[in-house]
């Protein structure tokens, strides 16, 4: 007898289906704390039925699936009898065809602890099977157990297996390590916050204190997008299990129990919260606003043609507008007219980094958007256009009276604009050929061409401030 949550799979289907239908549908959160008032296992049945999980892409336990096959092969009958809702337990006993019957909570009874034990004793007498469980819940089935299987159990729980049951088998098949937690935060994808210091840097205001604010928004910036990287990660499951690279996340892979994730998100987002009412109340007011289009953005907005490219642009330019209200400088029209166009340049271009690799890999869709590849060439040409835009702005700024006051030598500044529209005009034709990182700030900050241009840029932007 095998247990599913945490067992067969590094995963929990509560978890797994509370994610997927909150995905779907934004209500099912309000609709499953209806249901849980009627139980656990009324919850479980709602969220099944709401949910759309692949049984083919999750996480299995290939160590468990090999046990079972031999246990199978050597004569032995196996099932699979689990707390989660009885269609999931089903839906994986016919995809992996290893188990003779499949069991799980009915929407009125919740297949969990002493009313398993007593499930498994019923049907195949005191003694008269062995069970292969993870957690505390399974010792009342372990007690009534022929023998006891544990796998990736705790120290503790080891213990108590073998003070409930005579006869006890402990596997491991993992080890416990930090890095899947600090991958989960998406460490690089915190070069995005610095945009916060931008405001500091037009303004050419290099106080402590203005530098020190900057910094504690970054930090507080950095920990919330974290919190909704997570978030975004438990949400987009599905997605990324059918995606080549993004399977390997950590929540999709199974290297982090998607419980963890669901206590991650709130763990992160309470210090970002202190963090941005030290800086100010306005700064509070940006952040939770930043908060609330990204977890509107993921549940939603993701998959509107247009108005996600549109977001994703304002979530940048947001990063800049929280810089300046951190250390109370004014943003200029320039500097807002160029960030909208340039990260709408770079939204598209992630956007058409997606279709190229849908068309790679013989889709018709971006999965889980709402574009289709008939839209690449729109998607590109989005892309240029905005790019070119932004540095039209960039060369009538440089023409402005404003820049005068900031620059000794601001004809130094045309040096910027032709960097920039080359470096713009190079990604977009990186991402046409299919070169593209899901992310392309991540791939600039990774690019030596691109690296190269930064530094050309700072070159060009010195010697137009130097006296």
């Amino acid at each position: 007898m095998v247990d599913l949550d945490g067992t067969l799979i590094r995963s929990d289907m509560l978890y797994e289906s509370f994610w997927s239908a909150s995905g779907r549908d934004w209500r099912n959160l309000f609709l499953s704390v209806v249901a849980l008032s009627r139980g656990r296992a009324s919850l479980k049945r709602q969220l099944a039925l709401a949910s759309v999980i692949d049984a083919a892409t999750l996480p299995y336990e290939a160590e468990v699936i090999a046990f079972v096959e031999d246990w199978r092969k050597s004569g032995g009958r196996t099932a699979l009898v689990t707390a989660s809702d009885r269609n999931f337990a089903e839906a994986i006993a016919a995809h992996l065809g290893i188990f003779d019957e499949a069991h799980g909570s009915d929407g009125e009874l919740n297949l969990k602890g002493e009313l398993k034990g007593q499930f498994l004793e019923e049907r195949f007498g005191q003694k008269g099977f062995v069970y292969m469980g993870d957690a505390a819940a399974d010792l009342p089935v372990w007690r009534r157990a022929a023998k006891a299987i544990t796998v990736n159990a705790t120290a503790a729980l080891r213990r108590e297996a073998e003070r409930v049951c005579e006869d006890v088998e402990h596997l491991v098949t993992n080890t416990e390590s930090l890095k899947p937690y600090i991958k989960a935060l998406r460490p690089h994808q915190w070069l995005k916050n610095l945009l916060v210091f931008l405001p500091m840097l037009a303004a050419h205001q290099f106080d402590g204190a203005t530098f020190l604010l900057s910094i504690l928004a970054f930090v507080c910036f950095s920990l919330v997008a974290s919190s909704v990287y997570v978030l975004n990660d438990l949400l987009d499951l599905a997605a990324d299990r059918a995606h080549p690279r993004k399977r390997n996340r950590p929540f999709a892979s199974g290297s982090i129990p998607i419980a963890h994730g669901t206590w991650m998100a709130a763990g992160l987002i309470l210090p970002g919260v202190v963090l941005a009412i030290g800086i100010g109340w306005d700064f509070l007011l940006i952040m939770a606003g930043y908060f609330l289009l990204t977890l509107a953005y993921s549940l939603n907005l993701k998959r509107r043609v247009v108005i996600d490219i549109c977001v994703l642009a304002g979530l940048y330019t947001m990063r800049m507008v929280a810089g300046g209200v951190a250390t109370d400088i004014p943003l200029s029209v320039w500097l807002l007219a160029y960030s909208v166009f340039f990260f709408l340049s770079l939204a598209a271009v992630k956007r058409q980094a997606e279709l190229i690799d849908s068309v790679e890999r013989g889709n018709l869709k971006a999965s889980g958007r709402g574009y289709h590849v008939d839209d690449l060439p729109i998607i590109s040409m989005i892309a240029i256009g905005a790019g070119y835009v932004a540095v039209l702005v960039l060369t009538l700024y440089v023409n402005s009276p404003a820049v005068v006051d900031l620059y000794t030598h601001p004809e130094a500044l045309w040096g910027v604009c032709v960097v920039l529209l080359y470096w713009i005009t190079r990604t977009v034709l990186t991402t046409h050929r299919g070169h593209m990182h899901d992310d392309p700030l991540v791939y600039a900050a990774k690019d030596r061409i691109s690296q190269i241009c930064l530094l050309v840029i700072l070159g060009f932007v010195v010697a137009g401030a130097l006296a």
